[in-house]
């Protein structure tokens, strides 16, 4: 079939604007990335005299980066539509976030769509893949006291260890109010078929959207972080506000994330935006953590049953584009997730002036002691 002067141009320039939007994020990354570094290096005296204020700029530093990544997606159109519960309304409380897994987008469209609720970006923990650890964000991530969890039967019993004293260690001590998991242990992909099985061997509802998740992370998060006593309430305006406690975990938040036509972004496609711009749907429903068992055999019964209404929602939205309303309403609300273009490029600026300051800064270094 031959190709069309048109077609020829339209492919060029998508090329093009890949190679360039490359270039911009490999030099965003140059400067980004070791000014925070950079930064928090020479702010280590705070950290000895006021750990709180370190930890507070840390997060804002934090922030900032995860936000000029939603900006390479922002830009290229991959906007965000968030449905269920509002969660702004307990972004000032504790809470575990689960999260379906289809592609590494996942953790992009997150990074973008949780921007505009408050503090939650700069106080929230990630449990991810420990292959994540040998990225080029690895290190903004060890800093910051995200765990890497490492996948394998063979590892599972350490690694909930290893997770339990990092909680211990780190969550409070850095003033953390958010973590977010992926409980089903990979992508959708790689697990439905051995999850499918898995399924069928167990009497257990046949999953086609999503996996059935693993329970370890789950239960150890909610033993270490969980206060004795919990009064959360269903969410809801200001009947959440009123329950608000300071400490220990208040709220689980269900997360599902779902892509038009069940085809999900990847991190490649969100660097090098050659996708036409698509809108991703975010479903939210927030459960108070007292309602959650903490035996092991029904807590896994909850978690299944989770994941069963996440195959419920995803297969509503692949056939009718949207949502269901929840139950007892006749429609489904949606909310369009905005960010400042302003603000984007505010930050943007910042990273590069600070990438200039400090090459000018060690230049002068190296001509003083050279």
């Amino acid at each position: 079939m031959a190709v069309t002067l048109g077609q020829a141009r339209r492919v060029g320039y998508t090329c093009l604007k890949a190679l360039l939007r490359f270039a911009f994020m490999v030099a965003n990354n140059l400067v980004a990335i070791p000014s925070y570094v950079l930064y928090l290096i020479m702010l280590q005296p705070l950290r000895i005299l006021d750990s709180k204020s370190f930890w507070y700029i840390e997060g804002v530093l934090f922030k900032w980066l995860l936000a000029m990544v939603a900006s390479w997606g922002w830009w290229a159109g991959y906007t965000v539509v968030e449905w269920g519960d509002d969660v702004k309304a307990v972004s000032e409380d504790e809470a575990m976030v689960l999260v379906n897994h289809q592609a590494t987008g996942d953790v992009c469209t997150l990074m973008m769509c949780l921007q505009d609720k408050g503090t939650v970006v700069r106080q929230m923990m990630w449990l991810m893949d420990h292959i994540f650890k040998y990225t080029n964000f690895g290190i903004v991530s060890l800093i910051h006291g995200d765990f890497f969890i490492r996948q394998g039967r063979t590892h599972r019993d350490q690694q909930l260890v290893l997770l339990k004293d990092h909680l211990e260690k780190y969550y409070r001590s850095r003033n953390r109010k958010w973590i977010v998991l992926f409980p089903e242990g990979g992508f959708l992909r790689k697990r439905r078929e051995t999850s499918q099985a898995f399924a069928k061997k167990n009497n257990l509802p046949f999953l086609k959207h999503v996996t059935l998740p693993r329970l370890g992370a789950t239960q150890v998060i909610l033993k270490t972080l969980v206060a004795p006593q919990e009064n959360g309430t269903p969410s809801g305006g200001d009947t959440v506000r009123k329950e608000r406690k300071s400490k220990g975990l208040q709220w689980v938040i269900d997360t599902t994330i779902a892509y038009p036509k069940a085809e999900p972004i990847d991190i490649q496609t969100w660097i090098l935006g050659y996708r036409q711009p698509t809108v991703t749907h975010v479903h939210y429903r927030i459960f108070p953590v007292k309602d959650v068992p903490a035996e092991p055999e029904a807590l896994t019964n909850w978690l299944y049953q989770r994941f069963i209404e996440k195959e419920d929602l995803l297969t509503h939205f692949y056939e009718t584009g949207a949502f269901p309303p929840p139950q007892g309403q006749t429609k489904a609300i949606s909310r369009e997730m905005t960010l400042s273009n302003l603000w984007l490029v505010a930050i943007q600026s910042f990273a590069f002036l600070s990438g200039g300051m400090w090459y000018c800064l060690f230049q002068y270094l190296y001509h003083c002691l050279f």
